[in-house]
């Protein structure tokens, strides 16, 4: 028993280690767990043949993982964008497929091999994909969307996939499975039927699911749920999904194939939230375990003996799929840098490649040395994935920002003013307008033109080009102004703006927007006289209207907000201190938390005091609408 909780202790300790490090990289949480098996497998030893066990168990993740996916395909959301989902994702995983099938025959696998190669290379890896665009802010952009059509077909594309590798199976790999596979049979209810009652049953079986899943389901849950027992119903979703699971192997399909069915079933169930709620602690802990034993079970001998290979095939799949990738975005017209994001965004393989990989080793399809070789190719090709995204970032996006800049030149700035405004967005306008309506002349620069038109239209006098270049802040008259305000919608450009204008015209005085707390430092460090967080004093704002709707007298509340405000300005140098701490690796920082708590306990004091009873004709109690339509 001793051993079971030391192995146990050893697993979860490196996900605990590694995944939060990767994260704060850069590196998704995908290739953290591989970092953390490769640490206690190959290199420490800390774990060792328990590892091909445990991969067994963790498989289930992959279960719950394709039956939310099956959750989340709302009929009408995939109607709405079937051209994408279907035509560009369709075409993505068979033109990848196929490609990957002729260079594996070339190479000189047999024909099932090489069609399951190519299976596991069309797919990419939807956690680091998705989780860097919405990270970078990318996700509702063009080539945002397009590579979240394409990654959502590649995981509904790998349950076919998984249905199709059984049928690959090659007799020469079977020798070595044949414990196992009797095994199997014992566990099969159609082992010695005939193929056209197998086939009767395991139309039966879908029906089943389909069937029961959406008569049965929902009186089964309303029963555990009037219980009031929430570790009853997680305990059903669990049942459901095993169960499912279980039935689905009894006929020799993939359990998966009938998870997935039962999440598209249950896709507009009342109690889907719940179910999703429930579940994704135990599929993110199981396939993060999957993920560890994959890099546990990384064989660096056969890197070492094999690394030409190994690096030659990671750069030919890059290569092959970004070539593919740049293709459909030309014909599906994903233009300019959108296209760029597309292609090197979807470039790399994917988690499911692993899935497939161990899959298709259990299935006989695929033999063990050339699985251990592939996927060290899936998990560098993965590693690699925060690389293509630095050369969007740094070589892409600013080739295409200067295209876009040189097609239309900046305005030719025919005044100054005291107050130049870099970016008029939604929070630059508003900055503007209150300057406007005192009479304040003003000197407004934005590079987004669309912005620059809206803002003409409510008659402020503003300019097209980018307020980073310093040609341009001289030309708008930096040198003469007294006031800088920044509010431009990118916060390194905004940081290296404030620091450029302090460093050569100091008797200038900035006031900064920043995105949060770490931004505002950022901006403090760079010069800025004033910083103001977007969201602080409207989330401030909004915090007294909660008072107000819980029956504290306006007045109080805007007394007690303003003291909120006071109690955190009195300990903004201490937190100041200790995010610097933070951000050199002084400390993990228990004095951030520490500082936090007591912010707290002082905001506590503070809110608890005896406050003047406000007189009720100062002003008025806000009554919520619901109370007014009852009395």
């Amino acid at each position: 028993m001793t051993a079971y909780f030391v192995q146990a202790f050893i697993y979860l300790a490196a996900a605990v280690i590694a995944v939060p490090m990767a994260k704060r990289f850069g590196l998704g949480s995908v290739l953290g767990y591989l970092v953390a098996g490769v640490v206690i497998g190959p290199a420490t030893g800390l774990v060792g043949q328990e590892t091909t066990t445990i991969q067994h168990f963790a498989e289930f993740g992959v279960v719950m993982m394709l039956f939310l996916v099956g959750m989340e395909l709302d009929p009408k959301a995939l109607w709405a964008m079937r051209i994408r989902l279907l035509g560009l994702g369709g075409l993505q995983v068979l033109l990848t497929a196929a490609a990957g099938t002729l260079v594996a025959l070339w190479l000189g696998l047999v024909w099932q091999t090489a069609l399951t190669v190519g299976f596991v290379f069309a797919l990419s890896s939807t956690a680091i994909v998705l989780q860097t665009l919405n990270e970078k802010g990318l996700a509702k952009t063009e080539g945002g969307r397009s590579a979240f059509s394409v990654l959502l077909f590649q995981d509904i594309a790998v349950i076919p996939m998984l249905a199709i590798i059984p049928l690959l199976a090659l007799p020469e790999l079977m020798d070595g499975s044949s414990a196992a596979a009797a095994e199997h049979s014992e566990l099969s209810l159609v082992a010695d039927l005939p193929a056209w009652a197998h086939g009767v049953v395991v139309v039966i079986a879908i029906a089943l699911v389909i069937v029961g899943g959406y008569f049965l389901s929902r009186p089964l849950f309303r029963y555990v749920v009037n219980s009031g027992l929430r570790e009853v119903f997680t305990a059903t979703a669990l049942m459901l999904v095993i169960g499912i699971s279980a039935l689905m192997s009894l006929v020799d399909l993939s359990p998966a194939l009938g998870a997935f069915l039962a999440g598209v079933v249950l896709a507009n169930s009342e109690f889907r939230h719940e179910l999703e709620a429930n579940l994704e602690p135990f599929k993110g802990l199981l396939l993060g375990l999957f993920f560890i034993t994959v890099g546990a079970g990384i064989n660096f001998q056969v890197l070492a003996d094999e690394w030409a290979l190994v690096l030659s095939l990671a750069a030919a799949v890059l290569l092959v799929k970004a070539l593919i990738l740049l293709v459909l975005a030309l014909i599906f017209r994903i233009k300019g840098s959108n296209g760029w994001l597309f292609t090197l965004g979807l470039a790399q393989a994917g988690e499911f490649g692993f899935v497939l990989l161990t899959y298709s080793q259990q299935n006989s399809v695929i033999p063990a040395d050339l699985a251990q070789i592939l996927s060290l190719v899936v998990a560098l090709s993965m590693f690699l994935t925060p690389l293509l995204f630095i050369i969007y970032d740094q070589v892409v996006l600013p080739r295409y920002r200067r295209r876009k800049n040189d097609e239309r030149e900046a305005d030719l700035i025919e005044e100054t003013a005291p107050v130049i405004v870099a970016g008029v967005g939604r929070f630059g306008q508003i900055v503007c307008r209150l300057l406007r309506a005192n009479n304040i002349p003003i000197v407004v620069l934005d590079h987004e033109i669309q912005q620059i038109d809206n803002v003409r239209r409510i008659n402020i006098k503003s300019y097209f080009g980018d307020a980073s270049r310093p040609e341009l802040l001289e030309t708008a008259g930096i040198s003469e102004a007294r006031l800088l305000v920044v509010a431009i919608d990118d916060r390194d450009r905004s940081t290296r703006m404030v620091e450029h204008v302090k460093k050569l015209y100091p008797g200038v005085w900035v006031l900064a927007r920043a995105f949060d707390r770490g931004h505002g430092y950022e901006l403090r460090e760079a010069g800025a006289d004033d910083v103001v967080s977007e969201t602080y004093h409207s989330a401030l704002e909004l915090g007294g209207h909660a008072l107000t709707a819980m029956g504290v007298h306006p007045l109080r509340a805007k007394q007690m907000t303003w003291a909120f405000y006071e109690n955190e300005a009195a300990h903004e140098d201490e937190l100041y201190d200790a995010w610097r701490e933070l951000e050199e690796g002084i400390s993990f920082s228990p004095r951030y938390g520490e500082l936090f708590m007591k912010l707290e306990e002082a905001l506590s004091s503070v809110m608890q005091k005896d406050w003047d009873e406000p007189k009720q004709e100062d002003v008025p109690v806000w009554t919520p609408p619901e109370a007014e339509k009852k009395a």
